[in-house]
């Protein structure tokens, strides 16, 4: 691990309250940096959501294409203050922004070099709205951030939204930029049924098979969700050196189901796709969750899948953590007390919270500002 920078005697020090712990900074596996506003008074939609593609339709998909610039920046300053703030030192971001995709992941970046957060970034490429050319300028967004990226503690992936958005000829070409830049392809894959169904329409038995048939799924890839798929397939995905991620309380939300299968593989890790990073709200969403559908999930299925987030950081990310987490080996440390918010984070052993606050914001000022933003972007999503 990395040696501290600014570490001054005592900062780790938990004498202060006795139940408080000095412990590894959480991981949010899989999520939208671009809902941070959403909370902020989104609009309901035009009629309710009948599946999950209409939930999809009327409202994420909706509020993409009514991003800008500085409802993006909003919106990510927002989320990650609030991750930090939380105890949550890693974000892996999912993105679409389909009027605003030239420089997108770049927003991003900012904002968590800004603030201090661990980053990895991909725009998810779809057709939805502007077909093969729409999903070439995701494709192109992606390399060019990998290319270019001069920040220390962010990544790039490439991203493809959902199978069921792309054409074979995109998730081919996706897997061609991966391997050629030597990273993974994060997409969201048997979040419902509709992507199964949509798959077998193609030809394929599952959208995991296209992928693979594609040549879209290298070792380092991030399948998100997998609801739908078969303990087989999910043996596939560990198998090909890819990573799972469990989406608990989205999945809740949506109605999609339960991915029960996941316990077939040991590269299984946790996101919020779009809920806030409080990841031991999603910790305990899966656990109910687990009991609800009988699944036998239990306290050692959940350090599994905390142990599977800090591997695939060290993975994706390059981070380390050191179960001593001892004054001379601090990377991405939380102190406080369990169930409260963390008095000190540090993230590659800088301080970014400390007594409970931001180092660098202020998170008043942040929420007034996403305020502002929200409310422009609740207009334009009402035009559309």
């Amino acid at each position: 691990m990395s040696a501290p920078h600014d570490l001054e005697p005592g900062l780790l020090d938990t004498s202060f309250d006795p139940r408080a712990t000095v412990r590894a900074g959480e991981i949010n596996a899989h999520t939208h940096l671009y809902s941070g506003l959403a909370p902020l008074g989104m609009p309901a939609p035009p009629r309710t959501p009948q599946s999950f593609v209409e939930i999809l339709e009327l409202v994420w998909w909706r509020l993409d294409r009514a991003l800008d610039e500085d409802s993006l920046r909003a919106s990510a300053r927002l989320y990650l203050a609030e991750a930090l703030l939380a105890g949550t030192t890693t974000v892996i971001d999912h993105h679409e922004s389909p009027n605003f995709i030239e420089g997108s992941l770049d927003v991003l970046a900012e904002e968590a070099q800004r603030l201090g957060a661990r980053l990895l970034v991909a725009y998810g490429a779809t057709e939805r709205n502007g077909g093969r050319d729409e999903a070439q300028r995701g494709l192109d967004e992606c390399t060019r951030f990998i290319r270019a990226n001069r920040f220390p503690n962010v990544r790039g992936l490439i991203g493809l939204h959902a199978a069921f958005t792309v054409s074979d000829q995109t998730i081919r070409e996706a897997g061609e930029v991966a391997r050629a830049l030597g990273v993974g392809v994060h997409v969201h894959v048997a979040e419902d049924r509709a992507d199964l169904d949509d798959a077998q329409r193609r030809g394929f038995e599952s959208p995991l098979e296209r992928l693979i048939a594609l040549g879209a799924l290298p070792a380092g890839s991030l399948v998100a969700h997998g609801v739908w798929l078969d303990e087989a397939s999910v043996r596939r995905v560990d198998a090909a050196g890819a990573w799972l991620v469990q989406n608990p309380r989205s999945n809740a939300n949506n109605r999609v189901g339960y991915p029960r299968a996941l316990h077939a593989s040991t590269r299984v890790a946790v996101g919020t796709d779009g809920f806030d990073a409080n990841m031991p709200l999603e910790h305990a969403a899966l656990l109910a969750q687990a009991l609800e559908h009988g699944d036998p999930a239990d306290a050692a299925t959940l350090d599994a899948r905390r142990t599977g987030a800090w591997r695939l950081a060290a993975d994706l990310l390059g981070t380390r953590f050191d179960a001593r987490l001892d004054e001379g080996s601090a990377g991405d440390v939380v102190v406080g007390v369990p169930g409260e918010p963390p008095r000190t984070v540090l993230v590659e052993g800088r301080v970014v919270v400390r007594d409970g606050r931001l180092v660098h914001g202020d998170l008043e000022a942040i929420r007034a500002h996403a305020r502002e933003q929200a409310s422009l972007l609740w207009a334009r999503m009402a035009a559309l």
